[in-house]
């Protein structure tokens, strides 16, 4: 009998666990370890920033969820990964061994590069439950006493969507509470444009997004590098296409809420040879570690390099769809060596198929493959992507609840977007 943990039960450790034991069967035990009990779904949080969700209504408990498909679940943070020995070393010190580990942690958080950024200081943030819960609490301070507000991503970043979401939603937010007229909303990103998602943009997503921004009048800059921020003051050097600075900025605010560079975790990021120097894990085209085979990773903790040189340093971000994805092939070359007893030979899909909500419309975006040149490019926009999020939203927490194995942001999208219909049309 072989034992897999699974380490993080996120968007791509619950998937990961599933469609594992699914295909390895009762015979071969998982397990999925993670630092809080429930399954918090990420992509709900710009909504938990201004009070659109109880965090209840975006999180399962875990150990339910994962007995009834007979996986063992440890509420336990790791701090250590003996990769040479098989085992993991959890914050109260307990050892738990593994014959194979899927590392499925996700990102750490890198405030700490940028002087003055993050919750714990002076910007707010989006990305953990516990950020948006803040985040919301300085948002209903901000509506008791309206002022300037900056929203955007921080240089290194790689996740702009919800940078875009949360400008949109807050701006949709303060029109309800009639008091947008007094707080001007500024976007400051990385991005070398609006639209480029670091991803080289998508179809027309740079016209699409500047209109949207422009409409709403929200002012932007590009090429942004946060020098500094303190309190209820942001420094900000705009540079041009050869990287030197041509503008600075000092940005007051009363609200902002930025989206910061990411790394790897330390448990993860101390293994020698495991990833590169930022803390991501280096894996091989079947999302395995060239140094240790029997570590799979999937996800945003790996190692992908940029799309293109920008002027300020963009990432690459992984789409929920290109993360499950990721964690299916890990269950089939999983079988492959442990049932069959083959190499392995299955391999993610690269490409991005992503929802956007911008409070009473949205947008949507299909980019097959992910990185350019591109086969297809498909980016639009409309009220029906705000209903078809929170679609999405209600159909990936049931099946998560149910425990099905089935690829779930697949299933969702295809139900949200109708997928089929344009793949149809090739």
């Amino acid at each position: 009998m072989a034992k897999i943990v699974v380490l993080g039960a996120g968007t791509g450790g619950m998937p990961a666990a599933y469609e594992t034991k699914e295909m390895l069967g009762a015979e071969h035990e998982v397990v999925v370890i993670n630092e809080h009990p429930e399954f918090r779904f990420v992509p709900s949080n710009p909504w938990i920033g201004v009070g659109w969700r109880e965090p209840n209504a975006v999180t399962l408990p875990l150990a339910t969820c994962l007995s009834k498909k007979g996986i063992g679940f440890i509420c336990a943070r790791v701090t250590a990964i003996n990769a040479k020995q098989n085992t993991l070393t959890t914050e109260n010190g307990e050892s738990i061994a593994y014959d194979y580990l899927i590392i499925a942690t996700g990102p750490k958080l890198a405030f700490a590069s940028i002087e003055g950024a993050g919750p714990e200081h002076h910007t707010q943030s989006v990305c953990t439950l516990d950020h948006a819960q803040q985040c919301y609490s300085d948002f209903q301070a901000l509506v008791q006493n309206p002022g300037p507000v900056v929203v955007g991503a921080f240089q290194g970043a790689s996740c702009f969507g919800p940078a875009y979401e949360y400008a949109f939603i807050l701006d949709k937010t303060l029109r309800d509470a009639k008091i947008r007229d007094q707080v001007p909303i500024q976007f400051v990103t990385s991005e070398p444009y609006i639209g480029h998602l670091g991803l080289g943009g998508v179809g027309d997503s740079k016209s699409l997004l500047e209109s949207e921004l422009r409409t709403r009048g929200i002012t932007w800059i590009c090429n942004a590098k946060v020098d500094k921020v303190e309190a209820g003051m942001m420094h900000v050097s705009e540079l041009n296409r050869k990287a030197q600075v041509e503008f600075t900025h000092d940005l007051p605010f009363k609200h902002a809420m930025l989206i910061p560079p990411f790394a790897g975790i330390d448990a993860v990021a101390n293994v020698e040879g495991l990833c590169n120097p930022k803390g991501f894990v280096i894996t091989d085209k079947y999302q395995r570690s060239p140094t240790y085979p029997n570590i799979f990773s999937g996800g945003v903790c790996i190692a992908l390099p940029p799309v293109e040189v920008t002027p300020v340093p963009t990432g690459t971000p992984k789409t929920g769809y290109m993360i499950e994805s990721m964690m299916t092939a890990i269950a089939h070359n999983l079988k492959a060596i442990i049932i069959e007893n083959t190499a392995p030979s299955t391999q993610g899909a690269s490409q991005a198929i992503c929802l956007a909500d911008m409070g009473d419309t949205g947008a949507a975006f299909v980019a097959i493959p992910q990185i350019p040149p591109r086969n297809k490019t498909w980016f639009k926009q409309g009220k029906w992507v705000h209903y078809a999020k929170i679609a999405f939203e209600r159909y990936f927490l049931y099946k998560m609840k149910t425990g099905n194995s089935e690829p779930f942001y697949e299933k969702a999208m295809l139900k949200a977007l109708g997928i089929e219909r344009i793949k149809k049309k090739k």
